[in-house]
């Protein structure tokens, strides 16, 4: 793993971070195929930049930081955008939110208590925002294409409810064991960008 800020693959997850406004703004003016196009154009390229850090050998610090980042940004910006439009319901947005706010909050603190070592994101977390990044790609597919299929939907929202409470659950238990002594025990892999 490089310390070097500069490489391919954080240039990508900043250009990742660069279009979620132009994204959003998409949404909210009903610019359907637009924000698809870019939100697919967003997801591409966060495959692209894993497999650049992975297969060149640009993995970097910051990396590690930033690519997840950049997904958490984009999936609550573009369903924050998503509640103010009503397409989902905003109990959603605010459970997304709760979710990502405690882990956080839970980083830091095992941070102040020398825990650090143990913050990686957990393998159901990394599903979570990948059925997220899904979820918010076929709403922007089925606006821009017009498909009405409102029970994909509710299914959709069904599993990010599930994976949101089993991955926050898995915090609390990491967040529990990193306190109690035992972070040695975690079994999540570091992100790889």
């Amino acid at each position: 793993m490089t310390s070097r800020f500069w490489t391919i693959p954080n240039a990508i997850s900043l250009a990742r971070v660069a279009m979620i406004p132009f994204i959003v703004q998409a949404i909210l003016r009903d610019a359907w195929m637009t924000g698809f196009v870019l939100f697919l154009i967003a997801g591409l390229s966060d495959g692209l930049d894993g497999f650049i850090a992975r297969y060149f050998r640009q993995r970097s610090r910051f990396g590690t930081y930033i690519d997840p980042l950049a997904d958490k940004a984009l999936t609550i910006a573009v369903f924050g955008a998503f509640a103010a439009d009503g397409i989902v319901p905003v109990w959603l947005l605010v459970l997304i939110l709760a979710r990502d706010i405690a882990i956080v909050a839970g980083a830091m603190l095992m941070a102040t208590r020398g825990a650090a070592s143990a913050i990686r994101p957990l393998p159901i977390s990394k599903v979570n925002t990948a059925i997220l990044i899904v979820f918010a790609g076929w709403l922007l597919a089925a606006n821009a294409f017009e498909w009405s299929l409102p029970n994909v939907n509710y299914a959709l929202i069904a599993l990010v409810v599930f994976l949101t409470a089993v991955s926050a659950a898995a915090y609390v238990r990491l967040l529990v064991g990193g306190l109690s002594g035992n972070a040695a025990k975690q079994v999540g892999q570091p992100d790889e960008t």
